[in-house]
């Protein structure tokens, strides 16, 4: 591609962005990345630019619990920011997905409200263009006793493949955006003046998770030995299992000897095998981060932006449409800031931090006996049988939460005794199933089959 083409395909798209509102920073940071595209680069990380992280060289959540009464005292320097862009639009959803009723009749939102008034820790919620008007509504109905803050994400636009000009979509234009993944939060956080405001309010810590993860929250040993040992940045990492292995790990770049990120799109294809390499790389990325705002601000003040590693990701326009125009999208993700900032540091903590709800499978977990619900928290049931149960549902009849809720319209089975569940094709449930051991249930006819109330299926 000649250097005027670049410049004119670049000068197009920074039209495009400042026509839309899009601040200075975010024009100049998707500038950035749109000219490593065109140059030829793709943000893979080799296995040859990074060493794997042994248990030894990282903190232990087991061993910081003196440290609970620190963070305690804490609790009024701290906030909870909570990533609420997402529409769950893999389970079927078109409105945001932490309005989706989660346990005891309550959505993702309603607890995460819940619980940020028993901590008495701030709420802020970052949310999408897609998600923003929707949630304040909901949180009025609410009406909980104090407002949380809000500030919006931006969008980069999406770049055409086949010569790297900006796509035209006129009858649905949203389609020439796309979200610049959770990395955008650091910016955004500067661009709303969120960062002043909770400075201001004496705001010095932040804790950053998802808004479909329930294990996620404002723990007071973790806040205290986060504060007391004055870290810029911390992750919150957990062992990974095979069911992990495609999430992003942890690992050490080798020439500055920093932690560092690594997502799969960032992996090349011939070394797959050792990404999903779970005795080599052991942790994976929570999303549950923790961030001294003193240095975030230090930070965006001396580099005027925060430039996260680049993920290419290669998608068509329309994800819907195989044969739409391919395009690339350039995102980032918030975690792979551990390699900006000197002394970020990673700690391991149980699995019960993380349990996110990614697929309708996920959501039967979290809406089974496998989890007790407790003053607004989920916690594992200490009768289950089994650490961990994969789940696999027939995705034509439980994919979508229509489906899925029509299936298990009178409560889902018991899954205390249960290991592994394997569902084939369309299959009801009345109350009081209980499944016990590896329980496989197949239905190859079309018409629908019921398991009756009160059935124990042992497998």
């Amino acid at each position: 591609m000649k250097q005027e083409d670049i410049r004119d395909s670049l000068s197009a798209f920074i039209s495009k962005m400042k026509k839309e509102g899009l601040p200075p920073i975010v024009v100049d940071t998707f500038a950035y990345y749109y000219k490593k595209v065109v140059s030829g680069e793709t943000g893979i990380l080799c296995d040859s630019e990074i060493a794997p992280v042994m248990p030894d060289e990282i903190a232990d959540f087991d061993h910081i619990r003196d440290y609970a009464e620190s963070g305690r005292r804490m609790m009024k320097h701290a906030v909870r920011i909570t990533l609420n862009g997402g529409l769950g639009t893999s389970m079927g959803l078109i409105s945001p997905k932490s309005l989706l009723e989660v346990r005891n009749g309550k959505s993702f939102l309603e607890i995460i409200l819940n619980q940020s008034e028993r901590s008495k820790v701030k709420l802020a919620l970052m949310n999408s263009f897609s998600t923003h008007e929707e949630t304040l509504s909901a949180i009025s109905k609410i009406n909980p006793p104090e407002f949380p803050m809000t500030f919006l994400q931006h969008k980069f636009p999406k770049i055409l493949r086949k010569n790297f000009s900006p796509p035209v979509c006129p009858l649905n234009p949203e389609l020439e955006w796309n979200p610049p993944g959770h990395g955008d939060i650091y910016t955004a956080l500067f661009t709303s003046g969120m960062i002043d405001r909770l400075s201001d309010a004496g705001i010095r810590y932040a804790f950053i998770s998802n808004s479909d993860n329930l294990g996620a929250s404002v723990d007071a040993s973790l806040l205290g030995w986060f504060a007391e040992n004055k870290l810029p940045f911390m992750m919150e990492v957990a062992e990974r299992t095979p069911a992990d292995a495609k999430g992003g790990h942890l690992a050490r770049y080798k020439a500055e000897g920093r932690l560092m990120l690594r997502e799969s799109a960032q992996c090349h294809e011939a070394e797959k095998d050792a990404f999903r390499d779970i005795s080599r790389y052991r942790f994976f990325n929570t999303n549950n981060l923790w961030i001294n705002l003193k240095f975030l601000k230090e930070l965006i003040a001396e580099q005027k932006t925060v430039r996260l590693p680049m993920i290419l990701n290669p998608k068509n326009i329309d994800p819907r449409d195989k044969e739409s125009p391919r395009v690339f999208q350039i995102e980032t993700a918030m975690g792979a800031a551990i390699s900006l900032f000197e002394g970020a540091a990673a700690i391991r903590v149980p699995r019960s931090r993380f349990f996110p709800v990614k697929k309708c499978s996920d959501l039967l977990l979290v809406r089974s006996d496998y989890f007790l619900f407790s003053e607004d928290r989920l916690l594992l049931n200490p009768d289950r049988r089994s650490d961990r149960v994969k789940i696999n549902l027939d995705p034509n009849y439980y994919g979508k939460i229509d489906d899925f809720d029509e299936r298990f319209s009178e409560g889902v089975p018991s899954l205390t005794e249960c290991e592994s569940l394997l569902i084939e094709g369309d299959v009801r449930f009345e109350r009081g199933v209980k499944l016990k051991g590896n329980v496989v249930i197949k239905n190859p006819v079309k018409s629908q089959m019921l398991i009756k109330a009160g059935t124990v299926i042992s497998g």
